[in-house]
């Protein structure tokens, strides 16, 4: 059963009136929704879920088993409204907003860190990629100055869209080697930074690199034998 994802499109917005379509013991399934579900790295929206006589946690977003299919996970011992409810999908907009912030600057790390990307995470505090660097070297202070500079720089971000068949003849479009594009829908969702950074992603980002705000490179560490992961934080959070 398929979700009109309305963050595909904009990001920015926090909440939408939607109708249940199904639920069970796996969750809230809506007509459209503003939540997130987890993928790629970034993690699922939490949020609030309002209704005529109550209203409900939504404590995690995950897919479901068919394309575009979004589930709703509900607070244990939340009222679980019926299908055929109207309600409310209101996202936690300051966890939301700093996921896009981080992600968006993942998307830089990559221009900062041009080689293969094996893995990454991006949590409400910090965010990191590993990469395989092929014996090259990297120094957490040039990394760093290299991003904030991408970040002051204000450049463009925006999703454009590709047909399968041109995802295939450009396969530098697949930056992160563990986390393959989904095909077979007939076209495959881009994140474009304007002059920087080009790749096949479906998460949702800040609309300009200025919005991410400085960050900082916490360290640099082995993960395996040819792999380093960087991770990265907002600047003077103190994070370890």
């Amino acid at each position: 059963m398929s979700t009109v994802l309305l963050f595909r499109d904009d990001p920015y917005l926090r909440q939408c009136e939607t109708t249940v379509t199904a639920a069970d013991e796996r969750g809230i399934r809506l007509a459209r929704t503003v939540f997130y579900p987890a993928g790629g790295g970034q993690p699922g929206d939490t949020g609030t879920l309002r209704f005529a006589g109550g209203e409900a946690a939504i404590v995690d977003t995950v897919k479901g088993d068919g394309p575009d299919e979004v589930i709703h996970i509900l607070a244990p011992g939340a009222a679980v409204p019926a299908p055929g409810t109207a309600v409310v999908a209101e996202i936690d907009w300051a966890r939301r907003h700093r996921h896009m912030r981080f992600h968006t600057c993942l998307h830089l790390l990559c221009a900062a860190v041009p080689y293969p990307v094996t893995g990454g995470r991006i949590a409400s505090d910090k965010a990191h990629l590993d990469f395989d660097l092929q014996g090259a070297a990297v120094e957490k202070e040039a990394v760093e100055a290299r991003l904030n500079a991408l970040v002051r720089a204000g450049h463009r971000v925006a999703p454009r869209w590709i047909t399968d068949e041109e995802l295939a003849a450009s396969p530098e479009l697949v930056r992160t080697m563990s986390v393959a594009p989904p095909i077979g829908q007939g076209r495959v969702r881009l994140l474009e930074v304007d002059g920087v950074d080009l790749q096949a992603c479906g998460g949702t980002h800040v609309a300009n690199t200025a919005e991410i705000g400085p960050v900082a490179v916490l360290k640099i560490r082995s993960e395996g034998k040819r792999n380093k992961r960087i991770t990265i934080a907002f600047a003077g959070e103190g994070v370890s």
